[in-house]
């Protein structure tokens, strides 16, 4: 019995150290495989995009509301307008201010016009004709016919003289009236009279122009030449600079009102979606008090968190990046920016044994010409596959 029995347990354990041997040689493989094989590189975050709260520096009451919660708005589209009150009024008026004030600069720039100066010159030729006459004194032919009345002014007084002579015999005859004495006298008076002004007429021609005469005359002159010169020079720099300035001024104040007008319109400044609005015509609003706010979804990206040996990842680099949304699907994502202090793993984006380590809080643009993300979706990043 013995005999038989021997070559059976033999058999049975040959059988346990080859298996046993096959199955370390399992084991091994296994071992060998795993450690040729890692976990793809990968950070999450959730997806982003600017919230912008937006208002007017004029405020007022209400006119329209243009959209509503929830809409998508295109840059520049209208959402609220406010009532101009009265800046369209104000605003004829500084328009009206500016046009004149700018009227008068021109005007100074132009300098006078031709006419004005023609004029000017023709003043300056009468000045100095009466000048020269005054300088001439009076002509023979004057002195002549001065002299003439002078004569007949004699001759009518011998007359004058005559009657009131008879007139007296006659009167103290009791011949002639009371009436016709006085008429005499007060013809003989008045001959007297004319007598007296016209020697003195001729007296004055004989004598001729005086200085302080010419004198003024020469002055008057002066002062017409130097007003010619005067337009022909223009305006001074002085007064150019002066209008030009008030002009500006005006200028500004007219901006300032367009500003304020532009203002009663509160516009998208980007594309994006109407998150929240709560306006009713009528309202009243405060002066740079938001009324709209916006989610800018032409610009998405991902906040996540680079664990400190990931850093090799530079500013610039572009990644796959996924999300649940789209399975199977992928988008280009950008790096724009990398913290530059180090800060603890968030708790909802890494594991409890991974919190303590240190992270970089990263932006990762995302490009999606179709308009398919929304803020808010999780999103992978894949480190291993840059674009």
């Amino acid at each position: 019995m013995k005999h038989l029995n021997a070559p059976s347990a033999r058999s049975g354990l040959a059988r346990r150290v080859l298996l046993g041997a096959l199955v370390l040689a399992i084991l091994f493989a296994g071992l060998w495989i795993s450690q040729g094989q890692h976990e793809p590189r990968r950070i999450s975050g959730f997806i982003e995009a600017d919230d912008l709260r937006l208002g007017s520096h004029v405020g007022g009451r209400v006119a329209k509301v243009y959209v509503s919660e929830g809409d998508e708005v295109t840059a520049h589209q209208e959402l609220v307008e406010f009532e101009p009150y009265d800046l369209l009024q104000r605003r004829a008026q500084a328009e009206a201010l500016k046009n004149q004030l700018t009227a008068q600069h021109e005007k100074l720039v132009e300098g006078f016009r031709t006419e004005e100066v023609k004029q000017a010159e023709a003043r300056v030729e009468a000045a100095q004709a009466n000048l020269q006459a005054l300088k001439n004194g009076p002509r023979k032919q004057e002195i002549e016919m001065a002299q003439a009345l002078l004569e007949l002014a004699e001759a009518e007084g011998d007359l004058a003289t005559e009657v009131y002579d008879r007139t007296v015999k006659l009167r103290e005859q009791g011949a002639q009236t009371a009436e016709a004495l006085d008429r005499a006298v007060k013809e003989k008076r008045a001959s007297e009279e004319r007598i007296q002004a016209a020697k003195e007429q001729v007296a004055l021609l004989k004598e001729g122009t005086r200085p302080e005469e010419i004198a003024a005359a020469e002055a008057k002159v002066r002062e017409l030449l130097e007003a010619v010169n005067l337009m022909k020079s223009g305006y001074r720099q002085q007064e150019i600079d002066e209008a030009y300035s008030a002009m500006r001024g005006a200028e500004s104040a007219l901006a300032a009102i367009d500003i304020q007008l532009d203002e009663l319109k509160v516009r998208a400044p980007t594309a994006g979606s109407v998150e929240a609005i709560d306006l009713l015509p009528g309202d009243l609003v405060s002066p740079n008090a938001p009324v709209v706010s916006m989610i800018d979804t032409s610009r998405l990206w991902v906040r996540a968190y680079l664990p400190e040996d990931e850093l090799d990842v530079k500013v610039g680099t572009k990644f796959r990046v996924t999300v649940d949304s789209y399975p199977g699907e992928s988008f280009e994502g950008e790096v724009t920016y990398i913290a530059r202090h180090a800060e603890f793993t968030p708790g909802n984006v890494q594991t409890p044994e991974e919190r303590s380590k240190q992270v970089f809080r990263i932006k990762v643009r995302l490009h999606d010409e179709q308009h398919r993300l929304r803020p808010g979706m999780a999103a992978d990043i894949w480190l291993d596959e840059p674009l």
